[in-house]
């Protein structure tokens, strides 16, 4: 069996940098040897809990050094992390942990508003199958706050800071990571060791990096979801980069860890480069950030191109805008650093990965033209192997020849750009024409009193479905919907512009930021 454990990110990396820093938190500064062996007591504990090659552990963590660690001691053991979104009540983690077949589950205490802890605990004792359950408490030698619950701190207590890795192979899986769920109840899809690997060191070459001038990584995406997994903390240590944690996105301490920490790389969705540039003001030094500023990429959703461009002419740095998915482990398409960056386009395929444009229902490619859209396919070393448990979901995404339907739309210029049109899913079908509600929102927020919009379709009796528009206004700005309505009407065409604007003080989003639609109505 060749080895090809995904914890060899982490190792190879201790081994030639040890007192190199790995993770910052708050006061906190761990070295990659630091790291490594404590991933190496998590292995450990788990070996002696008969925890082994194969077993799934479940992991509720916010972005804390701990994450980091339990996830490699995880992998270190030959078991698959299944990292849970941390806003799941104790009834929704039951049935991840019993759909996964998770052996173990590791949960952090959470804090007063967000308490992960007591509904993790809630979620073991009524999962069916998941034998052991770990603590994470902020103070590792603190008593469990939870009666019944094993802290973490205490288990590891004696654990050796050594362990030689579990050797898996590269199809065995690393990594299942849950699907939001909007059109049922979520599914696993599984990663292998070489989907999250090989996409981690490509994501290293395209960022441009060094390893002799490694990249300091502000870390806000939550590293529950693929994009932080593999963009922030992966790629980070496949080449000794510092990796500075924030447990939660808020634009002000974002900026103010940027200036900080000399943070030379940032990633994070289009609503993150919304608040960046809302929450400047003349207490934030936009000069000394911009000196530090190596490389911004975007991901996760479309950016809208009016933040683009803000962001560039503020921050110096033009955003290198990539797309994927959970299922392709996720980077499939990138713009990569140093070469002129496409405003609006999600880039080209990354090396090894084929993208096309198929048809409505069928795995026919659509005839190209420079406006042909169509849902794209991805194929290549970045594909899951399948949805754990379901053959027929994982027949119906997957082609026999491995094409990977992502369920979204978009269209291709003459030099091979992919450019987002919209989720196929979220397409509003009014009165027999097709309406991208992205296209409207790029539209919108270019009046001048929009900061953010959302564009759905809602019921009509005739026309099937209208186009509705839900605005947030820019501070100190007025507009009416009325007003909005008509100015609509004057910029496009007769069947897209949105009859119903409402205008709203902020917008539902999941906790990696994305714009929760369907909470829209």
């Amino acid at each position: 069996m060749t080895s090809y454990n995904l914890a060899s990110l982490l190792e190879d990396t201790a081994r030639a940098y040890p007192e190199r820093t790995a993770i910052v938190f708050g006061d906190t500064r761990l070295s990659y040897a630091q790291v490594d062996a404590l991933s190496s007591q998590v292995a450990n504990l788990l070996a002696s809990r008969g925890v082994g090659h194969g077993d799934k552990v479940g992991l509720s963590c916010v972005n804390i050094p701990w994450f980091t660690v339990v996830y490699h001691g995880i992998l270190k053991v030959g078991g698959t992390v299944v990292p849970l979104n941390v806003l799941l009540k104790g009834r929704e983690v039951a049935y991840h942990l019993d759909d996964s077949d998770a052996k173990a589950y590791f949960c952090f205490q959470g804090t007063a508003d967000l308490p992960i802890g007591a509904e993790g605990f809630a979620g073991f004792n009524e999962a069916e199958k998941c034998e052991h359950f770990f603590l994470i408490t902020a103070d590792p030698a603190a008593p469990s706050p939870i009666e019944g619950a094993e802290t973490l701190g205490a288990a590891l207590a004696g654990q050796a800071p050594t362990f030689e890795s579990v050797a898996t192979d590269e199809d065995d899986t690393a990594v299942i990571l849950y699907t939001s769920g909007t059109t049922g109840r979520p599914k696993g899809a599984e990663l292998r060791h070489r989907n999250m690997r090989d996409n981690a060191l490509i994501s290293r070459e395209l960022f441009g990096a060094d390893v002799d001038r490694p990249d300091t990584f502000l870390c806000v995406l939550p590293l529950f979801h693929s994009f932080g997994q593999t963009c922030i903390q992966n790629a980070g240590f496949a080449f000794g980069g510092t990796v500075v944690m924030l447990p939660r996105f808020e634009a002000g301490p974002a900026l103010q860890l940027m200036l900080k920490e000399s943070v030379t790389f940032f990633a994070g969705v289009p609503t993150m480069y919304w608040g960046l540039l809302n929450a400047l003001d003349d207490t934030i030094d936009v000069a000394a950030i911009k000196a530090n500023l190596r490389v911004a990429v975007a991901g996760g959703s479309a950016l809208p191109v009016e933040v683009h461009k803000n962001f560039e002419k503020r921050f110096g740095v033009t955003i290198l805008e990539g797309y994927g998915l959970s299922e392709t482990s996720p980077v499939a398409s990138f713009s990569p650093w140093g070469e002129p960056v496409r405003v609006g386009s999600i880039g080209r395929p990354i090396p090894g990965v084929e993208m096309e444009l198929l048809q409505a229902d069928s795995w026919t490619p659509v005839e190209w033209t420079p406006d042909a859209v169509g849902e794209i396919a991805i194929k290549g070393h970045n594909v899951m192997k399948g949805y754990y448990g379901r053959p027929e979901a994982t027949a119906e995404s997957i082609s026999p020849d491995g094409w990977f339907r992502s369920g979204d739309l978009g269209r291709r210029d003459e030099d091979g750009y992919y450019y987002i049109v919209d989720r196929s899913k979220d397409m509003i079908i009014r009165g027999g024409f097709n309406v991208y509600p992205r296209e409207i929102e790029e539209l919108l927020i270019t009046h001048p009193a929009v900061s953010l919009a959302a564009v759905i379709g809602v019921p009509h009796e005739s026309h099937g479905e209208e186009v509705k528009a839900f605005v947030i206004l820019e501070p100190g700005a007025e507009a009416t919907p009325e007003e909005l309505v008509a100015w609509g009407k004057e910029q496009m065409a007769a069947y897209k512009y949105p009859r119903i604007v409402e205008i709203v003080p902020s917008l539902p989003m999941t906790a990696t930021g994305k714009i929760l639609k369907r909470e829209l109505s």
